[in-house]
């Protein structure tokens, strides 16, 4: 494993349609598990700062919970407005039921 990967949380952690919140050396990162597979994105709407993390995870795509501005986990692409950017996603590795991420080149 490459030494930039971050343990966050076990993967028992975060259910299944589930997104869990965390500071990971002072970046905000969500972490959501689509359907078993793990997404990292920072927990930041590139609309007004909102915490992503608070939002509805619906699929792939996360719904910020103050204006409806939707993001691809995969990716951080829009899906919807009012966003204007995309948002930060991160490398995910999982590893003896844990879930590392790589902020490295945040």
């Amino acid at each position: 494993m490459s030494d930039t990967m971050i343990k966050v949380a076990e993967v028992d952690d975060i259910p299944v349609g589930e997104v869990k919140i965390f500071e990971v050396e002072d970046i905000p990162v969500a972490i959501c598990n689509v359907d078993g597979t793990f997404y990292a994105i920072e927990n930041v709407c590139s609309h007004d700062d909102a915490p992503l993390g608070e939002g509805k995870l619906r699929g792939t795509e996360i719904e910020c919970p103050r204006h409806g501005a939707r993001f691809d986990v995969t990716t951080g692409e829009i899906k919807r407005q009012p966003a204007y950017a995309p948002i930060k996603t991160f490398p995910v590795r999982i590893e003896n039921g844990a879930i590392y991420i790589d902020i490295s080149k945040y």
